[in-house]
């Protein structure tokens, strides 16, 4: 791998990328599958210079390091019918460096795009390291040892915002528990209010499992008041499949719906009799000055 790249092309990117990329990552973690994430990136080319704004997953295989192209062609269908302007510039991945495995997958997408572009995010955390631990690179065609070879070589960038993402970015920096333990927004304090509630409903459960089981095995003796509540609570369980609670559900279902269609039609109403208005006023005051002109 080269040190710097010789092409010439200038690269901005967008912070949406990064947070996609990240957020790809975690949610893989999260499901204790501790592997890299594969996915495209989009956006456009004008000249020299190349803006990448958005970002989608990839369906990726670590035996044969090959991406599943017919997802790939789904997903690039919808989004042109989203961002006709947006193009797949290249892809993203997760790791400390780049390696050969990697450049199977860069000239796959070659037939999409023949200079794709490798946005590499360093998902290790590193408190010294100032600088954000993303990386891009390209291929070039060296000559190595006699034989042409594509290797990588790392392009430098710069990051573009727009009002948007400034906005979005600021909002989640701040999403940090303050010096007495509470969020510093409402979401964040909703979302821990949530969180502690469902890790209490966890802990009961498993209390309440635990001695069902120490019941069973006769550790302990039987309580046969406590049986009946816990009999009770099951049957509520198979409530949520009958019929009359999914044509209920189905019912409030469609009174939301039909609320927000209304909401909607009475937004556009609006709109247009304001348009009309205007459309009246100027076609009368043309009106006027033709009639005063002919009159003249």
């Amino acid at each position: 791998m080269a040190s710097s790249s010789s092409s010439g092309l200038t690269f901005k990117l967008h912070p949406l990328v990064i947070v996609n990329i990240s957020d790809h990552f975690t949610r893989v973690k999260s499901q204790s599958h501790p592997r890299r994430v594969v996915g495209c990136v989009i956006g456009v080319q004008c000249g020299r210079t190349v803006e990448i704004f958005n970002s989608f997953e990839l369906l990726y295989d670590d035996s044969t390091h090959s991406l599943d192209r017919a997802f790939l062609e789904k997903k690039q269908e919808l989004y042109k019918k989203v961002f006709p302007q947006f193009y797949i510039l290249g892809w993203y991945s997760t790791g400390s460096d780049a390696h050969e495995t990697d450049m199977i997958i860069h000239k796959s997408l070659m037939d999409i795009n023949e200079n794709p572009v490798y946005v590499l995010l360093n998902p290790s955390i590193n408190p010294a390291q100032k600088d954000l631990p993303v990386t891009i690179y390209e291929s070039e065609l060296h000559v190595i040892d006699g034989n042409p070879q594509l290797i990588f070589v790392q392009s430098s960038y710069t990051i573009e915002t727009v009002e948007a993402e400034r906005i979005s970015v600021d909002h989640v920096a701040h999403l940090k528990p303050s010096d007495g333990g509470s969020a510093a927004t409402q979401l964040a304090a909703h979302l821990t209010g949530i969180h502690s509630a469902i890790k209490m409903l966890n802990s009961r459960v498993r209390v309440l499992h635990h001695y069902l089981l120490a019941m069973q095995k006769g550790e302990i003796p039987l309580e046969n008041s406590l049986l009946r509540q816990v009999s009770s609570l099951l049957r509520r369980l198979p409530a949520i499949e009958s019929e009359k609670f999914q044509d209920d559900f189905l019912m409030e279902y469609n009174d939301t719906l039909l609320i927000t269609y209304l909401a909607m039609f009475t937004n556009c109403s609006s709109t247009m009799n304001e348009l009309v208005d205007k459309f009246n006023t100027a076609y009368d005051r043309h009106s006027r000055r033709g009639g005063r002109t002919g009159f003249i």
